[in-house]
């Protein structure tokens, strides 16, 4: 599909236009790959007691009696009692007495909406009504639940989705049909249309398999060109061992891990190798990687060199910043003159910062994407270090390594990639891994609870604050959404700003903020002038705050395992006893034992595989749990078969075509073209 703008569409004039752009969507061809992150199912009705509490229930009843009216304070209650042989269910309506005429004695209606308990009786509050046959009609149906941005509606996606489906040609199929038939995939049309609106969940499950498989296989494909401009190149800043990155080991206040000095070893190897070093070191949380990345830096420095570290957030490259700051002037290291670029720095610093980078001044560099923008130039760049290098992606990677001659990289992660997996995900990099932790730190304690529990959760929160120490609470969502049953982080910190004493400080953070609002909010937590964090996943890899000693998500149910355990990696940073609580909120047996992994072990590489063999395609409909190497639709422990056989693909496609130049692969070209134009990448242009 060529670039179309979204204003061809009817209905989206300038004002909607901006609101689709929010969310990432700049043209059809976005708009056309902009999937469901879950879908609501119309569920066969149950009667009155059978429903299941904290969860979204299709009720047929017939009215017996007439529905009550009451005034509360000003406010209109609608109360109709629903009761057969099964029991009994309460139905509340806020301000819409008509519903007393309306719903009559004797009429059977169906009403869907979430029942909650409380007091002993269950209650369902303002749920949609259909009569019998309505219902019928929409019985089965999966209707899709997208992501959205403050102003833009589930209801906007949809009528745009529609339209686009109903009214331009879409795709070309791309892969041969040979390739489709071996590996079970549907035609490409088929895909795209089912993942948005399916007839079933069977044509849903075809439909997202095909899509996971075309995912992977263009990443993979774009890794493979990646691979091929890196592999066997010249390192033109090869280095000597120097004494100081030993004298800094031993003046450390704790001793490095075995596993920390095997890989220190292994970085000292390739930064004095002939071959440019392309490495990975995947941590678990707190195993200690970004000391080896300061370690790389020094003795880049030592060799005269420069060497420049990027990190996904401002507050954690003004905090690593700080402690290399702190490492240089405990080693008399006094002119090494690190700077710190981030997009929020003035005209006026980045102007400084740029004439100390570009004259060599500067031989230690630390920011955000900033470090890639066209002005920075630099002199003699011989490393380069990501940390979280899927927040990045491959792109914006080699635009760094892009500043001169191409340097050594070394990438970090903490995400707890299988190393099958991470051989196929990270196929450019050498890989070192650090399993252990440090023996100072504590081990976290954890529990797996449902919502019943959340009383107890508060007064535990309650008592560590009173010690002086802060929480997190992570929400799987930013706004409340009528379709999904879930925790939303706006909606939830005003609760606990309703249970919670006023002297203790709550503050929401999400990614929809602008940076300064961000980044304000993390500082204000770092410094403890926020007790209570109320986030999404962005604290992810946010700041280290060894102050807070809490952490409670909800609808842990909603995450992957390996995410879960990223998250809960934000506590247990410091030296005084740590606590993470997982609240499931739907109940349901099976999740609550597959949490049960979280809480026997708090290793994440031993979580990671149980996460592989626990999960499988049929467990996610449209839903990404795991969160990690930023895919859109993929989930790599979900679909872990899968990327083997894109994987497969990739590798039997360019032994017989590297370059995509013969006749029957031009399509497929386009369409990679297209999946890159998606993703702002040109790594294979």
């Amino acid at each position: 599909m060529q670039k179309e703008s979204l204003r061809t569409l009817k209905g989206i004039g300038e004002k909607t236009e901006k609101l689709f752009e929010r969310a990432g969507i700049g043209d059809l061809n976005q708009l056309l790959h902009y999937y469901p992150r879950d879908y609501d199912a119309y569920e066969m009705p149950v009667p009155p007691g059978r429903v299941k509490e904290n969860e979204k229930n299709a009720v047929f009843g017939r009215i017996v009696r007439v529905p009550s009216v009451k005034n509360y304070g000003g406010k209109s209650v609608t109360i109709l009692q629903l009761e057969d042989e099964t029991g009994k269910l309460q139905i509340t309506w806020f301000h819409m007495p008509f519903l007393r005429s309306t719903l009559k004695r004797g009429g059977v209606y169906v009403f869907r909406g979430r029942v909650t308990a409380k007091n002993g009786r269950r209650n369902m509050e303002h749920p949609e009504i259909f009569t019998a046959a309505g219902y019928e009609a929409v019985e089965g149906q999966l209707r899709p639940v997208y992501p959205l941005t403050a102003g833009l509606t589930n209801k906007m996606v949809v009528k745009a989705m529609t339209q686009l489906l109903e009214e331009r040609q879409l795709e070309t199929e791309y892969l041969p049909e040979d390739q489709r038939s071996r590996y079970g995939l549907c035609e490409i049309n088929y895909a795209v249309s089912q993942i948005h609106f399916p007839d079933s969940r069977d044509a849903l499950a075809q439909a997202r398999r095909r899509l996971v498989f075309d995912e992977f296989f263009f990443f993979l494909l774009g890794l493979a060109r990646l691979r091929e401009r890196t592999e066997e190149m010249e390192n033109h800043y090869p280095m000597k061992a120097v004494w100081k990155t030993e004298e800094v080991i031993e003046n450390l206040p704790y001793r490095l891990t075995k596993g920390q000095l095997s890989v220190w070893n292994e970085l000292e190897r390739d930064l004095k190798g002939r071959k440019l070093m392309n490495r990975l070191i995947q941590g678990d949380v707190g195993s200690g990687k970004t000391i080896l990345a300061f370690l790389a830096m020094i003795q880049a420095f030592e060799n005269g060199y420069q060497s420049a570290l990027m990190v996904p957030t401002e507050v954690l490259a003004a905090q690593h910043y700080e402690s290399l700051c702190r490492l240089l002037e405990e080693n008399g290291i006094t002119d090494a003159c690190p700077v710190l670029l981030r997009g929020s720095c003035t005209a006026k610093e980045k102007r400084e910062i740029y004439e100390q980078t570009a004259s060599g001044k500067a031989k230690m560099i630390i920011g955000t994407h900033a470090l890639i923008q066209e002005k920075v130039e630099y002199d003699r760049l011989a490393l380069v270090i990501t940390d979280e290098q899927h927040r990045f992606g491959v792109r914006q990677r080699t635009l760094l390594a892009e500043k001169g001659d191409p340097p050594n990289v070394l990438v970090m992660s903490a995400t707890p990639i299988p190393r099958t997996l991470a051989i196929i995900l990270y196929g450019d990099l050498d890989i070192s891994v650090l399993r252990e932790l440090p023996s100072r730190r504590l081990p976290i304690k954890n529990c797996v609870v449902d919502t019943a529990w959340r009383p107890n959760a508060y007064r535990f929160m309650e008592r560590e604050i009173a010690a002086g120490h802060q929480v997190y609470v992570i929400c799987p969502m930013v706004e409340e959404n009528e379709e999904l049953d879930c925790e939303s982080v706006m909606e939830y910190s005003r609760k606990l700003r309703e249970v919670f004493p006023p002297e203790i400080r709550i503050e929401p953070l999400h990614g929809q903020m602008k940076a300064r609002e961000k980044n304000r909010i993390m500082e204000d937590f770092a410094a403890n002038r926020i007790q209570i964090l109320v986030s999404t996943t962005v604290v992810e890899v946010g700041v280290n705050v060894p102050n807070a000693t809490v952490m409670l998500i909800e609808n842990a149910e909603r995450f992957g395992l390996a995410q879960l355990h990223q998250l809960r990696g934000r506590v247990g940073r410091g030296e005084a006893q740590s606590y993470c609580i997982f609240m499931q909120g739907n109940g349901q047996k099976e999740i609550m034992e597959r949490l049960q992994i979280l809480n026997r072990s708090n290793d994440g590489f031993a979580i990671a595989e149980e996460d592989l063999k626990l999960r499988g395609p049929g467990d996610l409909f449209g839903v990404r749990q795991s969160g990690i190497m930023d895919f859109q639709i993929a989930d790599i422990y979900a679909d872990s078969g899968v990327l083997r056989e894109a994987s497969e693909a990739v590798r039997e496609l360019l032994e017989l075509d590297p370059d995509l130049s013969l006749p029957q692969n031009l399509k497929l070209r386009q369409a990679l073209q297209n999946y890159f134009e998606r993703q702002n990448d040109d790594i294979w242009l």
